[in-house]
């Protein structure tokens, strides 16, 4: 690792007495979806995500130009800075600052901000976090000269101190930290990290921090990849990246001032399509519920282009205000602030608090978009004129939602197709969409009545990405869904979707599991994803997972198999004869089949729908949503065995 230039008087003061203990480490391996979100790969591949955001937080405050994570042959984790190093000192406590970092709870240099002005690393607890959900834990640091080393064993110290201190494994000009991890298997679902979620949180990272080298491994058998990721364009080069598939309306614009003692950063183009991407980061973490950030972006936005329009006469007195939807359509954005101290709702960060923070992105965005029209006048009527096309489509298409939506045939209580369930308590609701009347019929012979309702389509559904409102609104299977779940739809021009509203904890899509099973669900995918991508980052969304095969023994009990993968298991395992049943479709299984292998919660296997960070949401929208088909069953196929299980 090179050796860092660092600041000496920083150095001094960054010691010690600069870790601060609020309380110590409880309960994380009983509850430790309360700090990492999930113990699925979302909740897995977080676990790097909190080792090396303490890493760019170096390098926020001016330490560390280079982050190495190395995914290792034996399933660990390597995350090595070149930072200053984690203090190595005497304690208050009485035992090494490192010791302390690693095994109590918010304990760390982020609560002192003449250490860290920022920080992603909020609540402290992201590395003994780690430390307790990990099988082991391997600490080295390069500091004052010295390399110190450390170990553990399920958040537990194996290495015996001298004196409080580190042992010291050898002497060095260079400083870091360098940490290796195994995640607990008895903890985690799965304990294989997916690479592509981790690559594309690191090419994120480093769009927002364009002077950070961040260099990523994999060394697991078959694997065998090595990336450098250092975007100099910063969030430029990200908005290029993520508009790479679409036309330009307008060109590239950054934004960027502080406000307060908040630092604001933004970059946006207009491109010519009818949805908009804006994505917030605060401190280098991605929020993917949005929060005030994006809020305060939206609001000045969107009176910034009405109060131009007014004045350039575009809008007469009569005429109504642009909605934020008309001005931000085909708009894609990135809005990174640094703060001082960020409140976020939970531990995983998914949405701002600060209502400072909308304030901050409000004064900013004011003075430096104002400049900016004032002097590229083209942009600014690119931008207009999309907002008039907007407005005049939405006007357009609100006529035919309030004609269709209004229809009583098609009322909740009358559309003949839904089985409901008796139970109004949604906590406990589920419903199944099931293709075809042979299986819907079997589903409803065979379900739980009290909690489980049944909702039969025929066959493929409308693709939704490219038609308009008027024809996905007059599609009787669309309109069912949505009067089915209760909550109402959002899309491109308006928003009635009200998550509080749904009558069922989990939507489960129940195909087939052949090639038209996938494009089924894929098609419904992409519905919830245009018009109520709540229910998906909420964790509504579950794909059912029914068997291609039931084994029949002479001598031993009949087992279900679920791929081709546990058929060749099965083979291995079972000497004996026996009589193998394939399952072409659902309408295969009679009722009692259905409920053991597909509908029974206690039996049943279930994969979650969810999307892990802001550049792939992006990718995944693209993929999902696009005009082409292929590439969305495609996704639909490869990503089945790694989604989320439910057992």
């Amino acid at each position: 690792m090179a050796k860092n230039s660092s600041k000496k008087s920083s150095e001094e003061d960054y010691g010690a007495d600069s870790i601060t203990v609020l309380e110590g480490l409880e309960a994380v391996r009983v509850r430790p979806g309360m700090y990492i979100g999930s113990t699925s790969r979302k909740g897995l591949n977080h676990m790097i995500y909190e080792i090396v955001d303490n890493s760019v937080d170096e390098h926020l405050a001016g330490y560390c130009d280079t982050v190495h994570v190395t995914l290792n042959d034996d399933g660990s984790c390597t995350v090595a800075d070149n930072g200053r190093g984690i203090p190595v000192g005497m304690h208050a406590k009485g035992v090494s600052a490192e010791r302390v970092v690693f095994t109590t709870l918010h304990a760390g240099g982020k609560f002192d901000h003449s250490v860290y002005k920022t920080s992603g690393g909020l609540h402290g607890v992201g590395s003994s976090v780690v430390n307790a959900l990990s099988a082991f834990m391997d600490v080295k640091v390069k500091r004052d000269g010295h390399i110190y080393h450390d170990r553990y064993k399920k958040g537990k110290p194996v290495l015996k101190l001298e004196n409080g201190l580190l042992p010291v494994i050898g002497d060095t000009k260079e400083t870091g930290t360098t940490i290796t991890f195994l995640p607990d298997p008895s903890i985690f679902e799965k304990t294989r990290f997916k690479e592509d979620e981790i690559k594309s949180r690191l090419h994120e990272t480093a769009y927002l921090n364009p002077k950070l080298t961040i260099i990523f491994d994999d060394n697991r058998e078959g694997m065998d990849e090595h990336l450098t990721f250092h975007e100099e364009d910063g969030l430029s080069g990200f908005i290029r990246d993520l508009n790479a598939n679409n036309e330009p309306v307008t060109d590239i614009v950054t934004l960027s001032g502080e406000s307060d003692g908040i630092q604001v950063d933004v970059a946006f183009q207009f491109v010519n399509e009818f949805h908009e991407n804006i994505m917030g980061f605060c401190n280098n973490i991605y929020n993917a519920e949005g929060g005030t950030h994006i809020t305060g972006f939206k609001t000045i936005f969107t009176t910034v282009i009405n109060s131009y329009a007014r004045t350039l006469g575009i809008l007469k007195d009569k005429d109504p205000n642009f909605t934020g939807a008309d001005v931000r359509n085909g708009m894609t954005a990135v809005i990174s602030i640094k703060h001082p101290d960020p409140r976020f709702e939970g531990q995983t960060k998914t949405k701002l608090d600060n209502q400072d923070a909308a304030k901050a992105v409000s004064t900013v965005v004011n003075e430096q978009v104002v400049l900016y029209f004032d002097r590229n006048v083209d942009t600014l009527k690119a931008i207009i004129d999309c907002a008039q096309k907007a407005a005049k489509i939405r006007k357009t298409e609100e006529k035919a939602k309030t004609n269709l939506l209004t229809k009583q045939k098609y009322s909740f209580d009358s559309n003949g197709k839904l089985a409901n369930c008796e139970s109004r308590d949604a906590s406990k609701c589920e419903i199944f969409i099931v293709e075809g009347d042979s299986a819907g019929g079997s589903a409803k012979t065979a379900r739980n009545r009290m909690y489980q309702a049944i909702l039969p389509i025929r066959g493929k559904i409308l693709n939704v990405e490219k038609a308009s409102i008027d024809k996905v609104l007059a599609n009787a299977e669309i309109k069912t869904m949505i009067n089915a779940f209760g909550c109402g739809f959002s899309e491109g021009y308006g928003n009635d979707f009200d998550i509080t509203k749904l009558r069922y904890n989990k939507i489960i899509i129940m195909a087939d599991a052949d090639v038209d099973g996938a494009h089924i669900a894929t098609l419904l995918l992409t519905l919830f994803y245009r018009f109520m991508p709540e229910l998906i980052y909420e964790g509504h969304v579950y794909i059912a997972m029914p068997p291609l095969y039931k084994a029949m023994p002479k001598k031993g009990r009949e087992e279900y198999l679920y791929d081709d993968e546990a058929l060749a298991q099965y083979r291995k395992r079972h000497k004996g004869p026996f009589t193998l049943q394939r399952y072409k479709g659902l309408g295969e299984m009679d009722p009692e089949q259905l409920w053991e292998t597909t509908l029974d919660p206690d039996r049943r296997k279930l994969r979650q729908v969810e999307i892990e960070d802001g550049r792939m949401a992006s990718d995944v929208t693209e993929m999902l949503m696009g005009s082409d088909v292929s590439p969305r069953r495609n996704f639909i196929h490869s990503h089945a065995k790694e989604a989320e299980l439910d057992l």
